[in-house]
């Protein structure tokens, strides 16, 4: 319905998941729906806006995501430009797969982060990270010590594909040393209980889709923070905080391109 007040405006609702706004104007003499005329030297600007409204974002603006990403799971942002989520298996697995490595790289840079700033300011004397694998200990030998986390990290990797490929089997009595209860685990992914989850974060987690979106973008946040972090050891042989503490020593002249332009020369 148009609003007779000297300038009508018409709000049109459109289906699509990107935005496009369109202003269409034309000159009239009367005020439409109405059988007042205009006043004499003055015309009436009848305009109409067209809207279409934003269903979700998208990792590229504008760009329509596969069929296949719907939105439903967590930090989905249509983001596959080479298929791999086609198969629902597949995608399923991916998921897992992402939601795994995204908590490694964020315990990585956390104990990185922290190790260095130990070794750096001297509180501790402690290898930089990338040469902490062929440190000796005391306490055990290197074969006994990778015997052990093979033993371990196995069980648990294989404890973690036993629920996915049966979700909730592995919640059952007796599958984990009487522990069950402890752990509680609440879908594929996301294991609870006192041991996991003691603050009780995201019991309902079904619902608890706020909590998944801010995991999975730290998470791939860390990922490629522990890239930078693989690529700066190569390039410059130190630790991250050893090259923050270069850079901050000279901002304008320490930074990477010029540390990129130094290591090529």
């Amino acid at each position: 319905m148009d609003i007779a007040v000297g300038r009508n405006i018409q709000i049109l609702a459109f289906s699509g998941s990107s935005f496009h706004g369109k202003s269409i104007c034309k000159t009239s003499v009367a005020l439409k729906g109405t059988n007042w005329p205009a006043r004499t030297g003055h015309s009436l600007r009848q305009c109409r806006t067209a809207v279409r409204a934003q269903q979700r974002p998208t990792w590229l603006p504008g760009l329509d995501p596969p069929p296949y990403l719907d939105g439903t799971l967590a930090g989905d942002f249509g983001f596959d430009p080479l298929g791999l989520g086609e198969d629902p298996e597949s995608l399923r697995w991916y998921v897992q797969a992402e939601l795994v490595h995204a908590r490694f790289a964020m315990a990585g840079v956390a104990g990185i982060l922290y190790t260095d700033l130990l070794r750096v300011t001297g509180i501790s004397d402690l290898p930089v990270w990338y040469e902490a694998g062929a440190t000796k200990f005391d306490f055990a030998s290197t074969r006994t010590l990778l015997i052990i986390q093979l033993l371990l990290m196995g069980f648990v990797e294989t404890k973690r594909y036993m629920d996915f490929l049966n979700p909730g089997s592995q919640a059952k009595t007796g599958s984990f040393f009487g522990l069950e209860a402890a752990l509680e685990g609440l879908e594929p992914g996301y294991p609870g209980g006192p041991l996991l989850n003691p603050l009780g974060i995201a019991r309902d987690i079904e619902n608890a889709h706020d909590w998944k979106l801010k995991e999975i973008k730290n998470g791939r946040l860390a990922m490629v923070a522990m890239f930078g972090i693989f690529v700066q050891a190569s390039v410059t042989h130190v630790g991250p905080i050893d090259n923050l503490v270069e850079h901050l020593s000279n901002p304008w002249h320490k930074t990477i391109i010029q540390t990129i332009s130094a290591s090529g020369s």
